[in-house]
């Protein structure tokens, strides 16, 4: 299957860790579909690691029980991507946020926090 250069662009920010720009590449596409909640889920993981990494964990928090709301009926796999490995990902982030619902930002930034490396490909 051909996807959307934004889609091969979101998961190669993704892996760099600019959650922002992965915002805006996935919203570009997913406002002209706004009916694919397979996009707008991994939107909102990258939206709720970009507030983590701000110290904002309630956003993180809202945002990835958002993004595994939308994505749990994706799994396993959807447009080449593992979608158990992703659930599994976002189970571990909002386990391991904090229970205060902000934080400063330097401190978000000691915490060890989850990481997950996307790459398209078949069983």
């Amino acid at each position: 299957m051909r996807y959307p250069e934004q889609y091969i662009r979101f998961i190669e920010k993704f892996n760099a860790g600019e959650y922002y720009e992965c915002h805006d590449l996935l919203e570009e596409i997913w406002m002209e579909d706004k009916s694919n909640k397979f996009l707008q889920g991994l939107l909102q993981m990258a939206v709720g690691l970009y507030h983590f990494s701000g110290g904002n964990v309630k956003g993180a928090r809202l945002m990835f029980a958002n993004a595994r709301k939308y994505l749990a009926r994706y799994g396993p796999r959807h447009w080449d991507l593992d979608v158990d490995a992703i659930l599994r990902f976002l189970d571990d982030c909002t386990a391991a946020l904090p229970q205060a619902d902000a934080i400063p930002y330097t401190e978000a930034k000691a915490i060890p926090f989850p990481s997950l490396h996307l790459s398209l490909g078949t069983r």
